[in-house]
């Protein structure tokens, strides 16, 4: 015959595993987050733009573009992301599950800036060429601006970037 307090033990012993595996769901659930996916060892090309010298990692294909610098927390200084696109088109770029705020110089076939944005972090809010680009540039929110280059000016070792990969 079981007591009372046997089958109170056996429910406490039966829902403190039920806690401890609904915990271990959660954990894996939310450290899948954790380890999102992340542009990694991507090619490395330095660059001017007036008297600036930058290090810019490629993102020259579709996986690489769309993942861009999400799921970063820093950038070292002087070190961007450029973006490499099929042809020059209207880009729009946002900042989904983007945690460094950024600035973004859109640029021409030919290496000249059209138009800077910044970009807050987590947000879907779009940011957009003026005119058909090539390429985009993303630094540490206020690169650009601190170091007074805008529209107009040519990136230096642009042809570094070379083309699409798609």
């Amino acid at each position: 015959m079981v007591s009372f307090g046997q089958t109170a033990y056996g429910f406490i012993t039966l829902m403190h595993r039920y806690f401890i595996a609904i915990s271990l769901s959660l954990a894996l659930f939310f450290s899948a987050g954790a380890h999102a996916q992340v542009n990694k060892e991507l090619p490395l090309i330095e660059l001017k733009i007036g008297g600036a010298k930058l290090k810019a990692e490629l993102a020259n294909d579709q996986n690489t573009r769309m993942i861009g610098l999400m799921n970063r927390f820093s950038l070292k200084p002087d070190h961007g992301m450029m973006f490499v696109f099929p042809s020059a088109q209207m880009i729009g770029m946002w900042m989904k599950n983007t945690y460094v705020p950024l600035s973004v110089a859109f640029i021409d076939e030919k290496g000249v800036i059209l138009n800077i944005e910044n970009m807050k972090p987590q947000v879907l809010d779009t940011h957009s060429t003026v005119a058909p680009a090539l390429y985009a540039l993303e630094m540490k929110l206020g690169w650009f601006a601190e170091r007074g280059l805008k529209a107009g000016m040519k990136i230096e070792g642009i042809e570094k970037a070379g083309k699409s990969k798609d």
